[in-house]
């Protein structure tokens, strides 16, 4: 596999609802889209970075700088890849930007699956063919908007409700919930907006028999998880503390975790991905796939993550129409009636990348040629 071209593109998609988080409140979604042209085949890739460095250093800006400066250069010198798992190599000695890295590593996954006729599943050594799908819900000023959007979600199929919560919207949003739903497969979803002083009342989230409670604690967080868990029943999850396979090691041995959440972007790639599920699956720990609001192109490297064995619980890899009212991709992924997806098994990513929609949305491009 070796580039002929690459094209970064700055795009911007809006949201079909506005998204609140501990963070704040999203209506938009800025990312970079990645193609990498050889002489036959365009691999697509998608970095997940936002605007805002909130749940992550990473921004648009700041990936952009990377890539054209860093990584596309590194690429073009270093010519040929044999694998995927080349790139990852490659960018070691780069620290961090794990989004930026992510994205052209996916493209290479893209292109290395259609170069062996075979779905991008069957390529990372994929065994399911269909995935479960949970569904994550923004923090709500009106808690009958998110009753009613718990009763929508539970009425498509989906297999599990991620509940955001934040100090004051917390205890009494999950009682309510189970007041209202019973016994429905369900987690909260932190988002580091707590710490040891909250341990009182994170307690309480034990008599409502939650999955787990992802990320409490704070984003760079591993020894005071450790000692939340030892106080909690209700399992931790860990996601933003979690960044590379050592990361992941560590927390396990801590006992900081009991759960881990892969988000591809934030661990630099599949080919860390996969390790890191290895790992998880080898020490009897469970992994999902979270997600970043990605455009269909990065939801599709999701789907194709999570059929991996040790993905055992529902991720967040919802459905085009769930974020957008027009996806980038078509067909669109969809979510069956029940709560699960079709992995598609065509070449590469499954889903055919749409160019009159590629650049309705694009607000900025870089082409680069091999030199």
């Amino acid at each position: 596999m070796k580039a002929e071209k690459i094209v970064l593109r700055k795009m911007r998609m809006t949201l079909n609802a506005p998204f609140q988080t501990s963070f704040g409140t999203q209506t938009v979604r800025d990312f970079i889209l990645v193609e990498v042209h050889t002489k036959d085949l365009i691999g697509y890739g998608e970095c997940v970075v936002s605007g805002q460095p909130f749940y992550s250093e990473e921004t648009v800006g700041t990936a952009w700088h990377m890539m054209e400066d860093f990584l596309i250069p590194m690429i073009f010198e270093k010519g040929e890849f044999n694998h995927p798992d080349d790139v990852n190599e490659l960018f070691a000695p780069i620290r961090r930007n794990n989004m930026a890295k992510s994205a052209f590593e996916a493209a290479y996954w893209d292109l290395y699956a259609k170069q062996s006729n075979m779905s991008l599943a069957k390529a990372l050594g994929g065994t399911k063919d269909k995935i479960e799908v949970g569904i994550s819900l923004g923090i709500e000023a009106d808690i009958e908007d998110l009753y009613r959007n718990v009763e929508q979600y539970l009425e498509q199929g989906y297999r599990r409700m991620k509940i955001k919560i934040a100090p004051g919207k917390d205890v009494q949003v999950i009682r309510g919930l189970r007041e209202r739903f019973g016994n429905i497969p369900m987690m909260a979803d932190a988002n580091s907006a707590y710490t040891l002083d909250d341990v009182a009342l994170l307690k309480q989230l034990d008599e409502f028999n939650l999955m787990m409670i992802e990320q409490p604690l704070a984003h760079d967080d591993i020894i005071d998880h450790a000692s939340l868990q030892k106080e909690l029943n209700t399992p931790i999850c860990l996601d933003e503390s979690i960044h590379s396979y050592e990361d992941a090691r560590k927390a396990i041995e801590l006992g900081s975790t009991r759960i881990i959440n892969i988000k591809v972007g934030r661990v630099g790639g599949l080919s860390e991905s996969k390790r890191i599920h290895d790992l998880c699956q080898e020490k009897g720990i469970p992994v999902w796939c979270g997600g970043m609001l990605e455009s269909g192109i990065g939801r599709a490297h999701n789907v194709a993550i999570t059929t991996l064995p040790n993905f055992t619980l529902p991720g967040d890899t919802a459905g085009s129409s769930r974020y957008w009212k027009e996806d980038i991709i078509a067909p669109w992924v969809e979510v069956n009636a029940d709560g699960t997806i079709t992995v598609p098994d065509t070449p590469g990513i499954g889903y055919k990348p749409v160019p009159e929609l590629i650049e309705k949305y694009t607000t900025a491009i870089k082409v680069v040629t091999r030199g």
